[in-house]
C-alpha cells in the first residue's frame, strides 16, 4: 500500500511529524514501512507560466521562440524545441537558476543566436513517472490545465512536494489498504482524531430508475447502485491526479478517477457504468454461463465459467464482479448517463475468480482480503459526492440499496489478568481501556472473579480481531513494544525428545545407508498409466488409484499406492544418463483405497521401498565384480529387521509366485508371526525388457506393519564368560524342501542352550542324487552361566537328528 504523506494530513493532525517520524511510529506498532519516496526527485525554481507569444527561431526550422509570463513584471524570452508548444498554453517553465532531477542547472544562454531566459519542462525532465500520463503527455513539454495558477510553484502543483510511504502489510491487516484505514492506525498511535472526508450529497435529480436482482446471494451480499444525468467527462482536476499517480494509478477521466481515488480513500472498490449501455437501468448480480464471453476493459475477451460472479442487465453481461468492467459499458467522452456500482462479494469468489482469468486488479486485491461492508454506502455517497463535484452531474434522488445478508461485528473478551501474564507487564485498566477508545473500538468494562473483564465490540473494518489474543496483540502494539519489560518465560519446562516411529525411522534410515544405498525422495503424484504397471503388487487388496480433482498436468494426477512405481522411475532416469550400478532406497507415504468413486479419505501409510541393480560392488581390490542377485537383497533385509530387534526365528521369507509384476521364480513375502508385513524379489522379465533396465531386484515394506514388532531400545547384552561348542551337520533333502524349514526343525530340538544356527553350504552335483541337495550348518551351543559338558551336546544333537530324521532328512556322511 503506498500512502502519500500530504493526503493522510487531511484525515489525521501530522503536522507536527515528518514522513521519516511517522514512518518510524508506524513501525514500531507492527505496520512496516518498507520505504519512503520522496516524489521530488531534486527539482528547485520551476513554476507555472503562459505562454503569450510563440514565434518560429529565424535560423533554426524546428526552435520556436516563446514569450512567456512568469507573474513577474516582465515577460522571459525561452527558445523552445518541443514540436507542441504554442501560444495560450500554460507550462512548467525552469527559470535562470533552477535545478532539474540530475543536478542540471539552468543557465541564461543562447541558441543559433537568440538569448534563452530558461527552460520550458517536460514531465520527464521534471522526473514525473511519464508512464502513468496520457500518450499527449509524454511527448513535448508538459501542457497545464487552464485552472493552474500563474507564478505558482510547479512542485506544489503537480504533487511533487510529497513523499509516499510504502506499506508492507501482512495479509491480515486489509484494514489499511486504504487511506482512512491507516488514518485510523496514524490516529490510534498518536492518541488523534479521524477527520473523515465530505459525503453530503445534493439530489437534484428525478427518482432514481435503477432496479437491481442479486440472483447469487451466496457470493454477493449488498448491491448499492446510484444513478446520474447530464454528465460531463473531461479531465480530472490536478491534485486529484496528483494522488492517483502517487498511489501507482494512471489517470483516465474525472468519473474513472473518482471511483479509483474512492477506492484509495475507503479500500471500497466501485465501478461506473455508462447508463445507456445497461438494458433497463436493470442490475442482475448473478454466476456466470458455462462458455460465456465478456470484452473487459483492456480489449481482453475473457471466457467465463458457472463459478465466476458477473454483474449483467437482462440481455448481456457488463462486467466480471470485483475483478474488471465490460468495455460495452465503458465510461467514454460522450457518456452523460451513469450507474454507480457499490456493493460486497465474498472474498473467496473474487480470489477464484482472478486466479481463473488471470487477472490482478487494485480492487481484486481488496476483495481477496476482505472489504467493510458498512463502507458500501458510505463509499457510494463520497463518489456521488465528487462526481457532482467535478462533472456537474445531477444526483438521482435516493440510492437502490438491494441486501441479502450483513457481515455483524465480533464481540470478543479478555481479562486484565490474561493481558498481563500474557506480556509480562502489570499494566492497570485505564491504560488498556485507553487503548481500547484510541482504536475506536466500543467497550465493556466490569470487575469479574478479582480482575477486570473486557468485552470489546470490534468494528467489521478490522476483520483480523477474533480471538482474545487478537486484542492482547493490539495492547502490546500501542503499549510499544519497547516498553514490555524482558522476562523469562514460566511454566513447566520439559526435555524434547523424539518420538518411537521417528526413532525407528532414523535407524531404518541409517542403516540402509551405512550398507551402501543412496536415499531418494520422489512424488507422491504420479502418471495413471505408469501407476496401472505395478497395480497388482499388493495382491490381496483391489487397491484403486485416487484422482487429483484439479491436476496441474497428467504426470502427476493420481497418488500413488506403491513405491516401485516411483523407484523404477528413478532406475529408469539413472540409466538413461550412463549409470547402470544403482541401489537406493525411499520412505514415502502411498495413498490405500478400494473405492471406484472416492467418498471418504484414502488410508495414508508408511512405506519402506528399494531397488538394486547392475553391481552391488563394482569392483574390489582383486578386481572381482559382485552383481546383485536376490540373496543380495535378502541379506540387507535380514540385517535390517536384525537392526530392528526383531526376532529372526519370528520371521519367514515366503516364496510368492503369483505376486504380479514380480518373477514369479524369484519372489519371496517377509513374513513375522505368520503375518506378511512386505516382500522382496526380482521385477518380471517382461516388465524388466519394458522399461530396459537389466535384472532389477526390488523391496517393500509397510513400516507401520513392521514397526510393531521392533525392539531396539534394550537389545544391550553382556559379552559371553563362557566358551561356545560348535557342531557341524551335513545334511541330504529334496530339492524343493526350504532351507527355512529345516532351520525351524532344528531351532526347535535344539532348545534354549542354542545360540545360532548358520547355512555355510548347498552342493547339487555329481556324487549325490540329481532329486537332492546337501545342505550343511553351523550349529552353536552356549550357557549364559556355566561351561557346558559334552554329555550335554551329544542329548542335545541326538533330539536334533531325531527331529531329522522324522522328517524324512537323511545326514551326508
Amino acid at each position: 500500500m503506498k500512502v502519500s504523506y500530504q493526503w493522510l494530513k487531511e484525515y489525521v493532525d501530522i503536522n507536527d511529524l515528518t514522513p521519516q517520524e511517522l514512518a518510524e511510529k508506524l513501525t514500531r506498532s507492527g505496520i512496516e514501512v518498507e520505504g519512503i519516496e520522496s516524489l521530488n526527485a531534486g527539482v528547485t525554481g520551476v513554476v507555472i507560466g503562459y505562454v503569450q507569444e510563440r514565434e518560429k527561431h529565424p535560423d533554426a526550422d524546428r526552435l520556436s521562440v516563446c514569450k512567456v509570463d512568469v507573474g513577474k513584471e516582465e515577460l522571459l524570452q525561452i527558445v523552445c524545441g518541443a514540436p507542441n508548444v504554442a501560444q495560450g498554453q500554460k507550462v512548467p517553465v525552469a527559470m535562470i537558476g533552477a535545478v532539474l532531477p540530475g543536478d542540471f542547472k539552468i543557465k541564461k544562454s543562447k541558441l543559433r543566436g537568440v538569448e534563452s531566459q530558461g527552460m520550458i519542462c517536460s514531465a520527464k525532465e521534471l522526473g514525473l513517472n511519464d508512464k502513468l500520463l496520457s500518450k499527449d503527455q509524454q511527448e513535448g513539454i508538459l501542457i497545464l490545465p487552464e485552472d493552474a495558477e500563474l507564478g505558482m510553484d510547479a512542485t506544489e502543483y503537480l504533487g511533487l512536494d510529497d513523499h509516499v510511504l510504502e506499506l508492507g502489510l501482512t495479509p491480515n491487516r486489509s484494514d489499511c489498504l486504504s487511506m482512512l484505514g491507516v488514518a485510523y492506525e496514524v490516529a490510534a498511535i498518536l492518541g488523534r482524531e479521524v477527520i473523515f472526508p465530505d459525503t453530503s450529497v445534493e439530489e437534484n435529480g428525478d427518482a432514481n430508475p435503477l432496479k437491481v436482482d442479486i440472483v447469487a446471494t451466496e457470493d454477493c451480499y449488498q448491491y448499492a447502485g446510484r444513478h446520474f444525468t447530464g454528465a460531463t467527462i473531461k479531465s480530472a482536476p490536478q491534485w486529484m491526479k496528483n494522488r492517483l499517480m502517487a498511489a501507482g494509478i494512471r489517470p483516465i477521466n474525472n468519473v474513472v478517477d473518482v471511483t479509483n481515488y474512492v477506492l484509495l480513500e475507503y479500500g471500497q472498490p466501485l465501478h461506473a457504468f455508462d447508463a445507456k449501455e445497461v438494458a433497463d437501468h436493470h442490475i442482475v448480480v448473478r454466476l456466470g454461463q458455462e462458455g460465456e464471453k465478456l470484452t473487459t476493459l483492456d480489449d481482453q475477451e475473457r471466457t467465463l465459467d458457472e463459478e465466476t460472479l458477473v454483474i449483467a442487465d437482462p440481455t448481456k453481461g457488463l462486467a466480471v464482479a470485483g475483478v474488471m468492467g465490460g468495455a460495452n459499458s465503458e465510461i467514454v467522452s460522450g457518456t452523460e448517463e451513469i450507474i454507480l456500482e457499490s456493493a460486497y462479494f465474498t472474498p473467496k469468489t473474487i480470489r477464484r475468480t482472478a486466479k481463473m482469468l488471470g487477472m490482478r486488479t487494485e480492487g481484486c486485491v481488496r476483495w481477496e482480503k476482505g472489504v467493510d461492508q458498512t463502507r458500501v454506502r458510505q463509499a457510494a455517497d463520497r463518489a456521488a459526492h465528487l462526481i457532482q463535484k467535478l462533472s456537474g452531474a445531477k444526483v438521482s434522488k435516493g440510492v437502490v440499496d438491494t441486501t441479502v445478508k450483513v457481515v455483524e461485528p465480533v464481540t470478543v473478551s479478555v481479562t486484565l489478568e490474561k493481558i498481563n501474564i500474557h506480556l509480562g507487564t502489570d499494566m492497570d485498566a485505564s491504560i488498556v481501556a485507553d487503548i481500547f477508545s484510541r482504536l475506536q473500538f466500543e467497550l465493556d468494562q466490569k470487575e469479574e472473579a478479582g480482575t477486570v473483564l473486557f468485552t470489546v465490540t470490534v468494528p467489521t473494518r478490522r476483520g483480523d480481531i477474533t480471538l482474545s489474543e487478537d486484542l492482547i496483540e493490539e495492547v502490546a502494539r500501542l503499549f510499544g513494544y519497547d516498553n514490555i519489560p524482558t522476562t523469562l518465560p514460566g511454566g513447566e519446562v520439559i526435555q524434547g525428545s523424539l518420538t518411537r516411529e521417528q526413532k525407528l525411522r532414523r535407524m531404518v534410515r541409517n542403516h540402509l545407508i551405512g550398507a551402501g544405498l543412496h536415499e531418494t525422495v520422489s512424488y507422491g503424484l504420479l502418471h495413471p498409466d505408469k501407476l496401472a504397471k505395478f497395480s497388482g503388487l499388493q495382491d490381496d487388496r483391489n487397491l484403486r488409484p485416487v484422482p487429483l480433482a484439479m491436476p496441474l498436468s497428467e504426470e502427476h494426477s493420481v497418488l500413488r499406492t506403491n513405491l516401485i512405481t516411483s523407484l523404477v522411475g528413478t532406475a529408469m532416469y539413472n540409466k538413461n544418463r550412463q549409470t547402470h550400478d544403482l541401489a537406493f532406497f525411499e520412505l514415502g507415504q502411498v495413498f490405500l483405497s478400494e473405492q471406484e468413486q472416492l467418498n471418504e479419505l484414502p488410508e495414508e501409510r508408511l512405506y519402506l521401498g528399494g531397488l538394486l541393480t547392475g553391481n552391488f560392488i563394482s569392483v574390489n581390490w582383486m578386481g572381482v565384480k559382485a552383481p546383485v542377485d536376490f540373496y543380495t537383497v535378502k541379506g540387507l533385509m535380514e540385517s535390517l529387521l536384525s537392526r530392528l530387534g526383531i526376532n529372526q526365528q519370528s520371521v519367514q521369507y515366503v516364496a510368492n509366485s503369483e505376486r504380479k509384476g514380480m518373477h514369479p521364480g524369484r519372489t519371496a513375502d517377509v513374513q513375522i508371526d505368520g503375518k506378511t508385513v512386505g516382500f522382496l524379489g526380482q521385477l518380471h522379465p517382461q516388465s524388466e525388457k519394458e522399461f530396459d533396465l537389466d535384472e532389477t531386484f526390488v523391496f517393500q515394506f509397510d513400516l507401520e506393519e513392521l514397526f510393531q514388532y521392533a525392539n531396539t531400545f534394550n537389545d544391550y547384552k553382556l559379552l559371553p564368560k563362557y566358551p561356545a561348542i560348535t557342531r557341524d551337520f551335513a545334511l541330504v533333502v529334496d530339492r524343493s524342501m526350504p532351507v527355512a524349514k529345516l532351520e525351524k526343525l532344528i531351532r526347535e530340538a535344539s532348545g534354549e542352550l542354542l545360540e545360532s544356527v548358520t547355512l555355510f553350504d548347498v552342493y547339487m552335483g555329481d556324487r549325490i542324487a540329481s532329486d537332492k541337495k546337501s545342505v550343511a550348518y553351523s550349529i552353536v551351543y552356549r550357557h549364559a552361566e556355566r561351561t557346558l559338558q559334552d554329555e550335554e551336546i551329544q542329548q542335545i544333537t541326538a533330539k536334533v537328528i531325531e527331529a531329522l530324521t522324522e522328517a524324512g532328512v537323511e545326514l551326508r556322511s
